[in-house]
């Protein structure tokens, strides 16, 4: 499956002037409206459109009925939806999902622009907007650089078991399922996970499913790169064990995969976190190096670009670097500008960038990725890049007071799933200085575009 990040930077939104209501007065509610309608463009139910045959099969997929299909079959059809059709047949019916998410979005900004008082937009059958076709992966099957690895209950039982979750909390019918079946996994991150199951199953420490039930062991995670270099990080719950029998479980975990079977994954690192939450930081609980290198790198685009176990780092190293040539293709980035770069993970979008702009100011929450950012600059020559760590809503707005009103400011972001804050969309909105920007999402039909319907209405509530 390929798994694109690029949705807005892929669409000219900004090439069709005052289609964005950024002024627009007493505006309606069209949240639920249009949230209601479009998780209604995602791929699985585009799928069933485009393959009325297929139907049948989705609505199994989707309530998890279906007796005949393997556990293997269902977990593919969860993680992987179009899995059963080519490449090619993917990408059609991908394009097609973007277009009726591009579709009602601009429905709904000409309400918007109606209830402004302005002119509304023409209505037209097609898009006011250019929709560029995707670009296709170099890499389509085994593709992930980082995959983690859920522990839990087997179909058949068994609460030593390593995969991904079918099922919900809420149902009460969370099953794991191993996964080395799925085509987007590499060999080396199933290996890695098959072999954390055997050493789960011959130790004497039960695995925590549940917190408050106990238990310590939890799940994996994996990074490779292009070298073949494997990074693993194992999350435990320490409950209320002593540093000494904390001590004697992570030289047991570390013997396994050094001295023992898990030797033969030749892990170039192994990492330990104790954690009493679902997620934690490294500032929350730091990861613990057992043995190897500290951290994990990769060449990009003639960078050698240094990756933390905490940091952001495109899934698909590939697809990256076609994504960060586009970006860069969209920005219009020259040596007259000043390059924001929002939510810049290990910074590479605006490190990439460097020589062809003035500046690059980049921030991030991670302060893991911040100092990849930093390393990966001094590392490759780059002087004209700045990274802060930190919310976005917090220093953006004390960055965009302090640039020169002379230069052209391009804002890059590729926020998380769940969007930009609204104090990020509204100090980007109150730059003049800005005179583009590219937006990445890996979810467009998710949370991410509420930041082009709701974050002005937000605004505007607010003032």
């Amino acid at each position: 499956m390929h798994n694109p990040r690029l949705f807005l930077s892929r669409v000219g939104f900004f090439s069709k002037s005052g289609l964005l209501p950024w002024y627009a007065t007493n505006p309606p509610d069209l949240s639920q409206s249009f949230w209601g309608r479009a998780h209604k463009g995602d791929f699985t139910s585009v799928t069933v459109k485009k393959h009325p045959s297929r139907q049948k099969y989705q609505k199994k997929q989707r309530h998890f009925r279906s007796l005949e299909d393997s556990w293997q079959e269902r977990l593919a059809d969860v993680v992987t939806p179009l899995w059963r059709l080519s490449y090619e047949e993917q990408l059609k019916v991908k394009f097609e999902a973007q277009k009726k998410i591009i579709q009602r979005l601009e429905s709904s900004l000409r309400v918007l622009h109606g209830v402004s008082g302005r002119v509304a937009a023409p209505h037209s059958e097609g898009l006011r907007c250019h929709l560029h076709p995707i670009i296709p992966s170099p890499i389509i099957d085994g593709y992930r650089n980082k995959s983690t690895f859920s522990v839990n209950r087997s179909p058949d039982g068994n609460p030593k078991t390593v995969g991904y979750y079918l099922g919900t909390w809420r149902d009460g019918n969370i099953v794991c399922v191993p996964c080395s079946h799925l085509k987007n996994i590499p060999e080396k991150h199933s290996q890695v996970a098959q072999y954390y199951e055997v050493f789960l199953r011959q130790s004497s420490v039960e695995p925590c499913l549940l917190f408050h039930e106990g238990g310590h062991w939890r799940e994996l995670t994996v990074r490779t790169n292009s070298q073949g270099h494997t990074m693993a990080i194992i999350t435990f719950h320490p409950q209320g064990l002593s540093q000494e029998e904390l001590c004697v479980q992570k030289v047991t975990l570390r013997d396994f995969f050094t001295k023992g079977p898990g030797a033969v994954c030749e892990l170039t690192s192994l990492y330990f976190q104790e954690s009493t939450m679902t997620r934690c930081s490294h500032e929350q609980s730091p990861y613990q190096l057992l043995f190897g290198e500290p951290h994990i790198f990769e060449d990009l685009l003639g960078l050698k670009v240094r990756i933390s176990p905490d940091a952001f780092f495109q899934i698909n190293t590939a697809g990256a670097e076609l994504l960060y040539q586009t970006i860069g293709e969209l920005s219009g980035v020259d040596s007259n500008t000043i390059l924001l770069d929002i939510c810049c993970g290990t910074g590479v979008i605006g490190l990439s960038l460097a020589q062809r702009a003035s500046q690059v100011l980049g921030i991030e929450l991670v302060e893991q990725a911040v100092e990849d950012a930093r390393w990966t600059a001094a590392f490759n020559g780059v002087t004209n890049c700045e990274f802060h760590a930190g919310r976005a809503e917090k220093i953006l707005p004390q960055l965009l007071k302090s640039q020169e009103d002379e230069k052209l400011t391009v804002a890059v972001v590729n926020p998380a799933r769940a969007g930009l804050h609204y104090q990020v969309v509204q100090a980007i909105r109150n730059c003049r200085a800005i005179q583009r920007l590219v937006f990445v999402s890996c979810k467009p039909h998710g949370e991410s575009t509420r930041n082009f319907i709701e974050e002005p209405l937000v605004s505007y509530m607010r003032h």
